[in-house]
């Protein structure tokens, strides 16, 4: 469940479920972030206001994730500037950016660090085992911690996850198919840490959903898939399977490929991943034509695209919404000037709270809920067929 960095081709890497491509070159911005050279040195600053708030990531170490850790420290810095160029809005914050390097003691440290400048609130860091090693260091010191993995197994009370965890996935697309009026739910996942914990997702959402999944199939190699199409064909042709899971970016299309070349009909709807946005390869797959994914809203990753670029030079990472609504979160007047900041009570809000993507709200056990569109794939490429949410 560790949800860890692994490396794939350049200028990506796989985080969760979720392989990010990163805008920069394979060689990318190799010029750490000032101030971020390391967990114990001074922590660079921005913002004017009277709360200190804390931002660790990644920015030495791994080069492919501290180009990720750079993009989301920019996220924050441009929300700032939103901040402070809003006559409407209360300058409440003062961020303090740290380096936690690629690993969990650097996260502790950098996490350390933030509490003995007297940080009132932490933000990130990324990956599942730096935000459990930081939250642990929160947790001692009683105060909360935002990180920004998208494994739901590290969160905790006083411990948020701001993220599209698998839950938020599935609970959100099996919503969909049903108000579609869809009854017989399937899933194949590969047999991986990730894909148990979709696997899991999908069997609580599909109860939670009012269904009886039909039937859950798992892989160990790709190799398997032509036997899985042989097992899930009779329940498909009888329409007890109406709606199949085919969550891994990896394998989707050859699951699509057999099946289209089994001879199913027509009225199965194939249903994926938030991985698979912005994927051009599935997007002209005929065999995938009409299958359905659960995604962010790419509008609010739009609304800042051109500023970023024109101020970092880049397009903004996938991530970058996520930091910056962190950071306009952790400006709010309710929670950082409340007494004391960051209430449990308060971060918890049924309502919850807008976000750059759209509604979001955290729960008692650190789990989030993330408002998700949902798109389909077709010739054109992927369109939006439901809006935003939770």
């Amino acid at each position: 469940m560790a949800g860890l960095l692994a490396a794939c081709s350049g200028g990506s890497f796989q985080l969760g479920s979720r392989t990010l491509t990163l805008p920069w070159g394979e060689d990318g911005d190799t010029n750490a972030a000032p101030g971020g050279t390391g967990p114990t040195l001074p922590a660079e600053r921005f913002g004017r206001g009277p709360v200190p708030v804390a931002l660790l990531l990644p920015l030495s170490g791994d080069p492919t994730l501290a180009q990720l850790g750079r993009g989301l420290a920019n996220a924050s810095r441009l929300a700032i500037d939103f901040i402070e160029t809003n006559p409407n809005i209360g300058e409440n914050i003062t961020v303090s950016l740290r380096d936690t390097g690629s690993s969990a003691s650097g996260a502790a440290q950098a996490a350390n660090a933030a509490l003995a400048e007297g940080a009132k609130l932490i933000l990130g860091p990324v990956t599942a085992e730096e935000v459990a090693a930081a939250g642990n260091v929160a947790q001692a010191a009683q105060v909360p911690l935002i990180g920004f993995a998208n494994n739901g197994s590290v969160a905790g009370p006083g411990v948020y996850v701001l993220n599209v965890l698998p839950d938020t996935e599935m609970k959100r697309a099996l919503t969909y198919l049903r108000e579609a009026g869809r009854r017989g739910p399937a899933g194949i996942f590969p047999a991986t840490p990730y894909g148990e914990a979709l696997a899991t997702a999908f069997r609580q959402q599909a109860v939670a959903a009012g269904f009886s999944p039909s039937a859950v199939y798992t892989f160990s190699d790709p190799s398997e898939a032509p036997q899985i199409v042989d097992q899930a064909r009779p329940l498909i042709e009888r329409g007890m399977i109406d709606a199949l899971f085919i969550p891994d970016r990896g394998t989707a299309a050859n699951f699509a490929t057999l099946l289209v070349q089994s001879g199913v009909g027509d009225e199965l709807v194939l249903v994926g991943s938030a991985d698979w946005a912005n994927d051009p390869g599935l997007a002209a797959n005929p065999a995938l034509a009409g299958a359905i994914f659960p995604a962010v809203d790419e509008a609010g990753r739009n609304a800042i695209a051109g500023e970023y670029q024109a101020r970092f030079g880049t397009p903004p990472p996938p991530m970058a919404t996520i930091a910056y609504t962190a950071t306009i979160l952790a400006n709010v007047n309710t929670l950082s000037l409340a007494n004391p900041p960051y209430d449990a009570a308060l971060l918890t809000s049924p309502s919850g709270f807008a976000g750059r993507d759209g509604l979001f709200r955290f729960h008692a056990n650190g789990r989030s809920d993330y408002a998700l569109v949902i798109r389909k794939l077709g010739a054109g490429g992927a369109t939006t067929v439901e809006g935003a949410e939770l």
